[in-house]
């Protein structure tokens, strides 16, 4: 073959990166060793696969083409490597999770997975759906469990376990103690909501969309600071039953039970078209299926209590 497994590591770092610099720092490698190899590789075959825009390397139509089966090659490289040392352990993984996922879920889920395969390795980042989603698409993580929608054509999408948002409040709000609430009464209240591109947001704006806009005062990243402030009396909030079961079991916070309003969506796992599926994979989503075996809904899912 005109090319080695080395050249196409530094394609595939660059094409991530859309920089040289930061290929051969992930890579450790010189940087001069780096631009050597993806020359050598472009020379080889008279085929640039990059766009050149300052120090930025696009890919071109031809890298485009390129990156998915090269991924997949050097996922393989990587699985037969370790079928001719005779270990059978699932390799490294990059899996991204959104924040419900991220702060309820998924640690457990990785450590049944480690316990599983001790020798296995697993990097997990917590980001909206948004970023999770791009970061599939351009290889960067092997693996996403997300909470929103994507159309995202690059990405294929599998359901894994429902899940249900709901409205709350302090236990001193007006609106606390309430049976049933009828949506326009929620619509008048000042809202603590996660930020654009969350699936939490997106979801709640959703089912909103034909009663007007929402009185927001105040955007957050993440679901414990979203709960501070509605405990704190700001406003209300709206997310995850699964985050919220162990605060209204301790009566620090409150359901709002809006039997109009359906808040209801999936968790959804989501990787590259193109991703060839690994056995670190594959024992993963194992893992995670294990985890939701048996529950109708996230909240139901048995989890250990947070104190």
């Amino acid at each position: 073959m005109r090319f080695t497994l080395r050249q196409l590591e530094v394609f595939v770092a660059i094409a991530r990166g859309e920089n040289v610099s930061r290929a051969a720092e992930s890579l450790s490698l010189s940087q001069s060793a780096t631009s050597a190899a993806l020359a050598e590789l472009e020379n080889q075959f008279d085929r640039p696969l990059f766009d050149r825009v300052g120090k930025r390397l696009r890919l071109n139509e031809h890298g485009r083409l390129l990156l998915p089966k090269t991924v997949e090659l050097l996922d393989r490289a990587l699985e037969l490597e370790g079928l001719l040392q005779a270990d059978d352990t699932p390799g490294s993984l990059k899996v991204g999770a959104t924040l419900t996922i991220g702060n309820y879920l998924a640690p457990l889920i990785a450590s049944d997975y480690l316990q599983r395969h001790p020798s296995g390795q697993v990097s997990l980042s917590v980001h909206n759906t948004a970023t999770i989603v791009a970061r599939v698409s351009r290889y960067e993580i092997d693996l996403g469990l997300i909470e929103g929608r994507t159309d995202e054509p690059d990405v294929e999408v599998e359901p894994w376990v429902r899940d249900e948002l709901v409205p709350f409040c302090a236990p001193s709000h007006p609106l606390a103690g309430r049976k049933e609430l009828r949506v326009e009464e929620l619509m008048e209240e000042w809202w603590i909501l996660r930020e654009h591109g969350s699936g939490t947001r997106e979801t709640l704006e959703g089912a909103l969309r034909h009663h007007g806009g929402l009185r927001v005062r105040l955007e957050l990243e993440h679901t414990e600071a979203i709960k501070r402030a509605v405990e704190n009396g700001l406003g209300i909030g709206c997310i995850s039953r699964l985050a919220l079961r162990d605060a209204f079991r301790r009566g620090s916070l409150v359901p709002l039970e809006t039997p109009g309003l359906d808040l209801s969506r999936r968790f959804q796992f989501v990787w590259h078209r193109g991703k060839y599926h690994t056995a670190a994979m594959r024992a993963f989503l194992a893992a995670c299926r294990r985890m939701t075996e048996g529950a109708g809904n996230s909240h139901e899912i048995p989890l250990p209590p947070v104190k």
